[in-house]
């Protein structure tokens, strides 16, 4: 049965009994949420591949692992026989996307963004392997960058209602914190970006997380009144959106947060190991649905993997996650060194590793100075509060007292140090 709800001048619907497969997919693993016309879409998909394209804005050097998420779905339907465009931002980025955020993004340079594009596009390609073909990227400056304004908003501007805009969840929420005319603008821009792909590769579908739907109708109805017009033009200009929900994990917070920040790509940035222990440390109550939305592994085995042991189901999401980002040897090397730091069965030389001078363990340090010498459990008064609290602990024993000083004689037989901060954080200590 079909459900109906109006949204800027479109359908929405929920699909009945039949399905394209590659649909079906996205919707089994958990990325659907709305589409503009679930039906039409999926009959144009049967008649054989269509282009689509996901984008990201080049805001930091880097991705995280939450930038992800649309990459993965871009890979599926890549996987069955669809054409995916990953498009970069270098022109949105000036401006930054109003939708999420409770404030006006920082202002970066053109030098800045570029160098993010470069990046970012590097980070892509090696997820998702840009043949051209099958696969590619592109960068919305190349259109943007040198508009002219006042034709800009004859042609496209002319095309918005301010009071539907405003409707949107995310200027809503912005105006009541305060929202700059040039992000008001970010809409527009995004819109134009759709129209601009359909011209230059007939792309059809634009997909994304659901905090961009209404960048992402906002385009549809763009194309509809800027190509539309005869019953065979609306057929040919007849594009999609579709959006998966926003990835949270179970207590309710974004997914890929930490304490200490964001979940990066780059290892600079988050360490593999670090990487590699986000996953084997996410809740149980995510695990299933981490392994559908984060790996390629097929429904019938992932549902094996979550009903069995727990501990080796986040092992074994941790090691598919961080070999589709890193590659199949960093990930190897992460796991070692995690079975080496928790459960004594892997290679010590695989943990993260930090190396101290010997001459000054040699008349004592103290337990603080080592802690953070090694760069393990934060400033000197988080670590002072850890030791409090009992949460420190040097080659299997805790320690007690803050005023303790450590000598060579504390050292394992390999004459090394393994400092733990709570039961996540781990470095081992190599003396020089």
């Amino acid at each position: 049965m079909r459900e109906l709800n109006f949204s800027v001048g479109f359908l929405l619907t929920v699909w009945g009994e039949s399905m394209n497969v590659a649909l079906e997919t996205l919707k089994e693993r958990g990325f659907f949420q709305q589409c503009t016309d679930i039906d039409g879409l999926s009959a144009r998909m049967d008649e054989g591949p269509i282009t689509f394209y996901v984008g990201c804005d080049p805001t930091g050097p880097s991705l995280h692992i939450g930038h992800m998420v649309p990459f993965f779905a871009l890979r599926h339907l890549r996987d069955a026989g669809h054409r995916g465009i990953a498009l970069i931002g270098g022109g949105t980025a000036r401006i930054g996307d109003p939708s999420g955020k409770t404030e006006m993004r920082k202002m970066i340079t053109y030098d800045q963004i570029d160098d993010n594009v470069a990046h970012i596009e590097k980070q892509l390609n090696k997820f998702i392997g840009f043949d051209g073909t099958t696969a590619l990227s592109d960068n919305n400056k190349n259109w943007l960058a040198d508009l002219n304004y006042i034709d800009f908003l004859r042609d496209i501007g002319s095309c918005f209602s301010v009071n539907k805009m405003l409707s949107f969840e995310a200027y809503k929420q912005r105006l009541e914190r305060g929202l700059s005319f040039i992000e008001f603008n970010y809409q527009l821009l995004q819109s134009y970006d759709f129209l601009m792909l359909h011209k230059r590769h007939n792309c059809i579908l634009q997909i994304g997380g659901d905090d961009q739907w209404g960048n992402i109708t906002a385009g549809v109805d763009l194309i509809r009144r800027k190509l539309g017009g005869t019953t065979e033009l609306n057929r040919k200009h007849e594009v999609y959106g579709l959006t998966f929900p926003l990835v949270t994990r179970s207590d309710g917070k974004k997914m890929g947060k930490t304490e200490k920040g964001a979940i990066f790509l780059d290892p600079a940035m988050t360490s593999v190991f670090d990487f590699f222990q986000y996953w084997r440390n996410v809740a149980d109550a995510d695990v299933r649905k981490f392994l559908l939305q984060f790996t390629f592994l097929p429904v019938s085995d992932i549902d094996k993997i979550a009903s069995g042991n727990i501990n080796e189901a986040k092992e074994r999401l941790a090691y598919e996650v961080t070999t589709l980002i890193h590659g199949k040897e960093a990930a190897g090397t992460a796991l070692s060194g995690a079975k080496a730091a928790f459960s004594g069965t892997g290679d010590k030389d695989h943990m993260p590793t930090a190396t101290i001078e010997k001459s000054r363990v040699a008349d004592g340090i103290g337990v603080i100075d080592l802690f953070a010498a090694a760069g393990i459990g934060g400033s000197k008064s988080d670590i002072r509060r850890l030791i409090q609290q009992g949460g420190a602990s040097i080659n299997g024993c805790r320690v007690s007292d803050v005023h303790d000083a450590v000598t060579l004689a504390a050292a394992d037989d390999d004459g090394e140090f393994v400092l733990k901060a709570g039961k996540k954080k781990v470095v081992r200590v190599v003396l020089n």
